[in-house]
């Protein structure tokens, strides 16, 4: 069975995870866990409380196939939680998926994981701002999430694409998926 862990931090964009949870989860039967930092509640930006299932210490990259970080304010407030960075490039060194959007994928950049995939974020300086991101050549400008070699980026403007992205790098993108998802896309068309 297919399953995802969603890194958490204070403040996350709930939207931006919310898609994928609930396609996932209810209509995939794929395992979706949660973990924070510290494995203690988180408070979304929509006020949503979260208890985690895990912290993110007890996270163990073979127990899942892939791991989404939403973005937020934790980013804007400095508040980001202690070995995110070192979460990611375990999965990534698992060769597990890595998939953030919005201020997240710029945290994929400064964790050196887009140094040699296709990427997308916010935009390219947001990702410059960390010392461990070298992937200028490679950032695509565009409002969709890319998936390139395991990792899925996507602007804060694309949970739709995101979620997409991520399914099909899993291989879930079948008619369920599409069925269930579909209609998301039509306010964009």
């Amino acid at each position: 069975m297919t399953a995802i862990v969603v890194a958490l931090t204070p403040e996350f964009a709930d939207w931006e995870c919310a898609l994928l949870m609930a396609v996932a989860r209810s209509y995939l039967g794929v395992t979706v866990k949660t973990a924070t930092g510290d494995g203690r509640p988180v408070t979304s930006m929509g006020g949503l409380n979260v208890t985690p299932d895990l912290s993110f210490a007890q996270v163990r990259p073979e127990d899942f196939d892939a791991l989404a970080v939403p973005g937020g304010l934790a980013w804007e407030k400095n508040v980001v939680p202690e070995g995110l960075h070192n979460l990611v490039r375990a999965f990534r060194s698992e060769k597990k998926m890595a998939a953030g959007i919005c201020a997240a994928a710029s945290m994929l950049a400064g964790a050196g994981v887009l140094n040699d995939v296709k990427h997308t974020g916010n935009r390219v300086a947001s990702h410059q701002k960390y010392p461990d991101y070298r992937g200028e050549e490679l950032y695509v400008d565009g409002p969709k999430a890319v998936f390139s070699d395991g990792v899925v980026t996507a602007a804060g403007t694309a949970p739709f694409t995101f979620t997409v992205e991520i399914l099909k790098g899993l291989g879930l993108w079948d008619a369920t998926a599409q069925e269930e998802l579909s209609p998301f896309s039509a306010e964009h068309r």
